[in-house]
């Protein structure tokens, strides 16, 4: 056998096979190989002398596998399974004292030769994580500073008086720009809900000092609203991340704060590249349409809801050339996207026929969650209730003018309506549709399957998701978007740096009104490409 002796730092592997092999031993420093071959009444066994969190690497070649062992012999892991292709083995010592390593053979190789070399063994004190450099030009002098003996009092005025997050360009790179975002004072932790990468990113402490900052290269026309969480209790739990979110308290520019609660409300970033979004503010002179909100209650679901209905000014029930939206989710698009105002301006604009709404709310957060992802239930009350009720209030269209609309889930279910019932809704408007979803225990993608293995419906879409998303919407995305185009269907599909925030939904929903229902207005409509 060998044994790892540690002694003034460095570590010795010496043979333990015999008490004659133990006289005889040769050490073996850590970057150093040893060799043998398995077979016979015995596996060879190493030992190895650890601290507590002790990180060890290394290295086996040849088809055998490598088991980790107590000091009693007793088996830990497997560390290397011969019959895989890994063979780099890498563990750490949850607890000081002595462990083995036993080489073992496969049945198929019984006699296999190996080599063995233990690359590192890494003491706590010696495992930091990697330094990044400061990219922000603004933070490397404020960290020479401090390093001569300076505060941050400066910094911070400038900040207050300016605002952030921290704009700066980029040498070489005139589409992007560096964001920094920054917190002062926490204790443990500051976490970014909502950052460009689409997770909730961990802030750094500068030097030491009260600046707490996270850095990000985005293109120049990022629309994105954020908050930010200090001292979190447990930063990896995203409930609990979001019990400690809050807007930015140097940033002046804020989103969805009706209640005028920094808690509730959110930070907001729009780049001066961000596509415009000039449908979303009142106008004063523009007229009006009329918001009613009425309950209604559903045999088939078993529940009732609130629907509000929207009739732009001069709305004839059945006058020709008129248009239908039907929108889910309507806690938000009755608040942070002001759809009443948005078809307003857009009427007024002259780029859209008249256009009435129904804004469909959730009767809860659980039945959002059981009625929007694909749900024939949900897909007939849709038909079977919800539109003969809303021809009853005079509010229709025929399917080439309907537009069946949502965000996230809503997007879904707007595709899924699409597909089952296009003699109803021929248009679909999907905002960062989820179309990563799936029944439990399929692929994800179902919907997109769906559409694939079906006839091509009379449908129009227009897909919108955003850059800063990941993966799961975006790539789904434009899975559906492929196979949409492959199959032959009428569709538009655009991304903006964005992430999956009303801050840009509040664009993309008239810019999808525009491209499915618009009157062909191009100079207008190209406000709605990311520039």
């Amino acid at each position: 056998m060998l044994r790892l002796l540690r002694a003034s730092g460095t570590f010795a592997l010496l043979a333990l096979c015999s008490a004659p092999a133990l006289a005889a031993a040769m050490s073996l420093q850590p970057g150093q190989r040893v060799s043998g071959q398995v077979g016979g009444a015995s596996s060879p066994v190493w030992q190895l002398a650890l601290a507590p969190g002790d990180l060890v690497r290394g290295q086996v070649e040849g088809d055998v596998s490598l088991r980790l062992l107590d000091d009693q012999g007793q088996p830990l892991r497997l560390l290397v399974d011969g019959l895989d292709q890994g063979r780099e083995f890498l563990f750490v010592a949850r607890q000081g004292g002595r462990y083995q390593l036993r080489v073992e053979p496969l049945a198929i190789r019984p006699d296999e030769r190996f080599g063995l070399q233990l690359e590192q063994v890494l003491p706590v004190s010696a495992q930091h994580r990697t330094v990044q450099p400061l990219a922000s030009p603004t933070l490397r002098r404020l960290a020479a500073q401090l390093a001569a003996g300076g505060d941050s009092e400066a910094f911070w005025k400038r900040m207050a008086a300016t605002g952030t997050p921290l704009v700066e360009p980029l040498a070489n790179k005139p589409e992007v720009r560096l964001l920094t975002f920054l917190w002062r004072g926490a204790h443990d932790n500051v976490r970014l809900f909502g950052a460009p990468t689409g997770n909730h990113e961990a802030l750094r402490r500068l030097a030491g000092s009260d600046v707490w900052y996270a850095s990000f290269e985005v293109p120049a026309a990022t629309r994105m609203s954020y908050q930010l969480a200090p001292d979190v209790p447990a930063a990896d739990d995203r409930r609990v991340i979001l019990a400690a979110t809050r807007s930015d308290p140097l940033n002046p520019d804020t989103f969805a704060d009706g209640s005028g609660d920094p808690w509730l409300s959110r930070s907001r970033v729009e780049l001066p590249d961000a596509a415009p979004q000039p449908w979303v503010a009142e106008r004063p002179g523009v007229p009006r349409g009329s918001v009613e909100r009425q309950r209604l209650a559903s045999r088939l679901l078993g529940n009732e809801r609130d629907v509000y209905l929207y009739r732009p000014p001069g709305w004839t029930p059945g006058q020709a050339g008129q248009a239908l939206l039907v929108l889910f989710d309507a806690h938000a698009y009755t608040r942070q996207v002001p759809t009443s105002t948005l078809l307003d301006n857009l009427l007024a604009d002259g780029l859209i026929p008249p256009t009435a709404a129904l804004i469909i709310a959730n009767p809860s957060s659980r039945s959002r969650e059981q009625e929007l992802p694909p749900n024939p239930l949900f897909a007939r009350f849709m038909a079977e209730e919800l539109m003969p009720w809303a021809a009853g209030q005079g509010l229709a269209a025929p399917a080439s003018r309907t537009v069946i609309a949502g965000s996230s889930y809503g997007g879904l279910a707007s595709a899924y309506l699409g597909l089952q019932h296009p003699q109803l809704f021929g248009n679909v408007l999907s905002l960062s549709g989820s179309f990563w979803w799936s029944p439990p225990g399929t692929e994800p993608g179902w919907l997109t399957r769906e559409y694939a293995r079906g006839a091509r419906r009379p449908l129009r879409f227009y897909l919108q998701a955003g850059l800063f998303e990941g993966p799961r919407i975006l790539d789904t995305n434009r899975h559906l978007r492929d196979v949409l185009r492959a199959m032959g269907y009428a569709l538009e599909h655009v991304e903006f740096p964005a992430g999956h925030d009303y801050l840009q939904w509040r664009g993309s929903l008239p810019c999808g009104l525009i491209s499915l229902i618009g009157k062909g207005t191009r100079t207008v409509a190209e406000a709605c490409v990311p520039s």
